[in-house]
């Protein structure tokens, strides 16, 4: 990439721009009230919106590119005399900007201040064999030859990324207490925002958090009132959750692994049989089961075998009934969190052994057709993935057949890991399921078809995977005597619940995919007490699901993302113990999480000016002179609800009615701009609420919704967590706001 050459031009530009700019504020052009516009009315009005970024570093490309399509739209229906409104707020809710100030707190306790940070190679070399407490993020820029790759270049290190901000030293240390970054960078996103010339009316911006009295009071009018319609609950919940923050880990909490749910096994108990392996011995008289993680319990009275891979490393640790699991420590720690250890968290290990240790223990498996069953090496299995220990039903899975198959074959194999031929040639696949057109051996059928020669031949392996398996659970059949004649899908649940209730077999979940914590931490699934919004609820899904018939997507892809999350959609914990944000009305324990106090602030922005007075914190002179703690929940409820009536209040019914005709004229949100992953999330909740909120007044439901992709740099998505992006300060300043 060439140098730039000469900067006259763009000067020029900016020149003209920052005129304008300021000609715009002192006339208060995109100032506009629905008073103003009663006479006007005829032409229309349009009100559009962009989701409140985080304010935990400066605005970057990435926001830029989504929220120029809101910008484009208001210039366009100005020029066609319509009244448009675009308001733009700050969110400070949640845990980024605390993750952030504790990452920065604890690099300087690590390393000094400022801190002098190890080479790559050093820490390469540390590092190798042992699994990082903190995530690496690799530097995608090196070797590039890119200038943008070379400055924005990622930083693993928070004090990295603040300093590629332009901060000194100095400035960067006040950024490890939380409340600092409330006061920095808002007012910054306001400046860059109005350096690219939105057509924004800055009266009505604000930050969101109990640091602003009358959005925290907004925010608790909200949840009591979804409280009282029965749409928020409490009780245990399986929960992406982080150890070290020990609390729940929403998307927007999450370094890696937005977007990644709890994914529920059955966990099938395999009794470990006398005589125990040298391994087990000091162990005797306790029950000692090696636990295999199954998304088919269906399939368990095919098992033939256990699987371990005999390089990976196992623990043994003792349950809260006084039984002993061996697992891999990852699985180990999820269970830690689900009720299967005596105290929440602790796992108390008894043993540490490999798996080679314990090849050919014998098990009672339940179901099996086999009385006894033998643990075999198998040398695929992923430690990121179940528990290390797989149960294996070689007539249905393409994998157990030809892994059985290789041993049966190699003689050489059972002799590496000492096992003997009675542990294996007796034990052939056993018929179960029947599947048509692929009889009621499917995986030694599928094996034979796509001529799958041994238990490396990954590609095919993962063909014949997916050619039975889906066909299995929709159109297979039992053979089986209880449940004989029976589809699969139909018995697949009662099978799972026959087992957990025999006590053979447990519920357990991990995260679907590596989830890590914005504080560097991997997450695991936990048992938690929450209040979570039942999204999930059948007459709320329905009610969501009319709205997305008559929401505008502008196309197909988005409304099929909307389709497929409502379809998906369950519980979500909408309270946690740390952060920052609105505490719950009724459980003052309980901070309300950031996807939570964002679904319905559209709303808030219709009256945010005249309670603020301009003041982002809420701090100023309200100009209708309302104080915060006169916005009770039955003032809200008049402003907002047609047919609430005037409440018990000291505010004077000029001044609310004022507050009710902004809501009133500008209500619903004519459009809503976003980027595409927030369809799953963010985008969804927005719907929900909505429809909670105005039951019964169809006319302020959200009218369209425009999602659109990512900007790439350095070939990634932008990113704060990661460094990877370009700020728009930086962006306006190379290449000007029009240029």
């Amino acid at each position: 990439e060439q140098e730039r050459k000469g900067t006259a031009k763009v000067d020029f530009l900016k020149k003209i721009e920052r005129e304008i700019q300021q000609k715009w504020d002192r006339e208060r052009v995109f100032e506009i009230d629905a008073a103003d516009r009663k006479d006007q009315r005829s032409k229309g009005k349009y009100f559009v919106t962009f989701p409140y970024p985080y304010m935990n570093g400066r605005l970057h490309l990435g926001h830029t590119f989504s929220l120029s399509k809101c910008e484009f739209a208001v210039g366009y229906q100005r020029l066609k005399g319509r009244s448009c409104l675009f308001p733009f707020g700050l969110h400070c809710t949640g845990m980024p900007i605390k993750a952030c100030a504790d990452k920065l707190k604890r690099e300087m306790e690590l390393y000094g201040c400022p801190p002098e940070f190890p080479d790559e190679e050093e820490e390469e070399e540390e590092n190798s064999g042992k699994k990082e407490e903190e995530i690496i993020i690799k530097d995608k820029a090196k070797g590039r030859k890119s200038k943008a790759a070379a400055k924005a270049g990622s930083s693993k290190y928070q004090w990295g990324i603040m300093k590629s901000l332009g901060l000194s030293d100095e400035e960067v240390v006040s950024f490890s207490e939380a409340e600092h970054w409330l006061d920095y960078f808002p007012p910054l996103a306001v400046q860059d925002l109005k350096s690219m010339g939105l057509k924004v009316d800055w009266r009505r911006s604000f930050i969101t958090t109990d640091v602003n009295p009358y959005y925290d009071s907004f925010v608790r009018w909200q949840f009591l009132t979804l409280k009282e319609r029965n749409k928020i609950k409490f009780g245990k919940r399986y929960t992406i959750y982080s150890p070290k923050d020990g609390q729940p880990c929403m998307d927007h909490d999450r370094q890696t692994g937005e977007g990644v749910g709890p994914q529920e096994y059955t966990l099938i108990k395999m009794k470990v049989l006398d005589p125990y392996p040298p391994k087990l011995s000091g162990l005797r008289g306790k029950n000692i089961f090696l636990v295999a993680a199954t998304l088919r319990p269906e399939t368990m009275f095919g098992q033939t075998n256990c699987w371990l891979r005999p390089d990976m490393k196992y623990i043994g640790f003792e349950t809260g009934a006084g039984d002993i699991f061996v697992c891999t420590q990852r699985a180990a720690r999820n269970m830690a969190y689900q009720g299967f250890t005596r105290h929440c968290g602790l796992l108390p290990v008894v043993k540490e052994l490999m798996g080679e240790e314990i090849l050919g223990a014998a098990l009672s498996a339940p179901f099996s057709t086999y009385k006894v069953i033998y643990a075999l090496p198998m040398l695929t299995i992923k430690e990121d993935k179940g528990t290390g220990v797989v149960t294996s039903v070689p007539s249905d899975s393409p994998d157990d057949f030809a892994a059985l198959r290789d041993l049966k074959k190699k003689q050489a194999l059972r002799v590496k890991y000492g096992i003997r031929d009675e542990m294996v040639l007796p034990f052939e696949p056993v018929p179960i399921i029947e599947i048509p057109g692929y009889g009621s051996l499917c995986a030694p059928c599928v094996c034979e078809e796509l001529k799958i020669q041994s238990q490396n031949d990954r590609e095919k392996l993962a063909e014949a995977k997916e050619r039975v398996y889906l066909k299995g659970f929709y159109e297979g059949v039992m053979l089986v005597d209880e449940f004989k004649g029976q589809k699969v899908q139909d018995v697949k649940k009662r099978i799972q619940k026959l087992m957990v209730d025999k006590g053979e077999a447990m519920i357990y979940m991990e995260p679907e995919k590596q989830v890590m914590s914005r504080s560097a931490d991997e997450c695991v699934v936990a048992l938690c007490d929450q209040w979570y919004l039942d999204y999930g609820e059948v007459s709320w899904k329905k009610q969501a699901s009319e709205c997305l018939k008559h929401l505008e997507t502008f196309c197909e892809e988005t409304r099929r993302n909307f389709e497929a999350t409502l379809g998906w959609l369950q519980e979500h914990a909408c309270s946690r113990t740390y952060g920052l944000g609105t505490r719950l009305p009724w459980d003052e324990q309980w901070l309300i999480e950031s996807l939570s106090d964002s679904t319905i602030y559209m709303a808030y922005y219709t009256v945010a000016h005249l309670l603020q007075g301009g003041d982002l914190r809420g701090q100023g002179e309200s100009p209708l002179g309302i104080r915060a703690h006169q916005m009770t929940k039955e003032v809200w409820d008049y402003i907002f609800f047609k047919t609430a009536p005037f409440p018990k209040t000291e505010i004077p019914k000029e001044k609310l009615d004022k507050l009710k005709e902004e809501f009133e004229f500008w209500y619903p949100v004519d459009l809503r701009v976003s980027g595409k992953d927030l369809v799953p999330n963010h985008l969804s909740y927005y719907l929900y609420n909505h429809v909670a909120m105005w039951s019964e007044q169809r006319e302020k439901w959200p009218v369209a919704v425009r999602a659109n992709g990512h900007l790439l740099l350095n070939s990634e998505k932008m990113s704060k967590s990661t460094g990877n992006f370009l700020t728009l300060t930086q962006a306006v300043d190379k290449f000007s706001a029009d240029g």
